[in-house]
């Protein structure tokens, strides 16, 4: 489990102040996969920088089971590979050093193998699809065995076909491995298509949830997936038909 606790995340900009969180209190079940939806500008991405360790917050806590932290993987919007390394390089890179050369080279394989690319293992990523080079991604987060699995956006640049595969095949690791996964998106089909729960950022805090008690896969055209879709948006949407601002106090992101 993943507790956060009255999480809150000021900048200074330009001379003033910036909230970009306010008040956050959340629970992550261990093993659980939560998407986090919003307009740009609500604090999604703040709040998943906080989670991986890479932003500390300016005020709340949070707090863990045991006494270490989990073991964490991250995957952003852009697939970020080294181009002058291999498939399996770019895998098992953050191996180096700290684990033997054959311990990488089975992880990698066995990582590889989640994502559909072993036969890729050598290939360069100039020589990869956006899809692939995104499943890569994916695979050098799983390489680490993270107990949590952060991902931003991952899918966004993708075609529709591609990012509805990737949708699936997330889903399909996801239930063979069990990490704890936060996915952020702006879109609120794909919230509901891979949440387990779907969190509604609004100006920086959390303004409600949609619990999705549905099989997987999900289609997108069952009349459940469209009502827990309608639900969300209504929702979203109305501090916009009210005049509310679109972001908390300017927050960049």
């Amino acid at each position: 489990m993943l507790e956060l606790a009255g999480i809150g995340r000021r900048y200074r900009v330009a001379g003033g102040e910036v909230t970009a969180l306010a008040d956050v209190d959340l629970v992550f079940p261990r093993g659980s996969l939560t998407t986090i939806v919003g307009r740009s500008g609500c604090g999604k991405t703040t709040l998943l920088r906080i989670l991986a360790g890479l932003d500390q917050p300016s005020e709340g806590e949070i707090r863990r089971p045991g006494a270490k932290a989990p073991r964490i993987g991250v995957v952003f919007q852009e697939p970020r590979l080294m181009p002058w390394l291999d498939v399996a390089g770019n895998v098992g890179f953050a191996l180096r050093g700290r684990q033997p050369r054959p311990v990488i080279a089975e992880r990698c394989a066995a990582a590889l193998a989640l994502v559909g690319l072993a036969a890729f293992a050598g290939a360069m990523p100039a020589q990869l699809s956006g899809g692939m080079a995104q499943r890569v991604a994916i695979a050098r987060a799983l390489v680490q065995e993270p107990e949590l699995l952060l991902l931003d956006e991952p899918f966004a640049a993708l075609d529709a076909f591609t990012r509805r595969a990737m949708q699936n095949e997330l889903v399909a690791i996801w239930q063979r491995s069990r990490p704890t996964i936060v996915f952020v998106t702006h879109d609120v089909e794909e919230a509901v298509l891979l949440g387990e729960r779907a969190l509604e950022m609004q100006a920086g805090r959390v303004a409600g949830h949609e619990d999705i008690a549905l099989p997987y896969p999900r289609d997108p055209t069952d009349p459940q997936v469209n009502h827990h879709r309608r639900a969300i948006l209504e929702r979203l949407m109305a501090p916009l038909a009210a005049g509310a601002p679109l972001s908390h106090q300017g927050e960049p992101r």
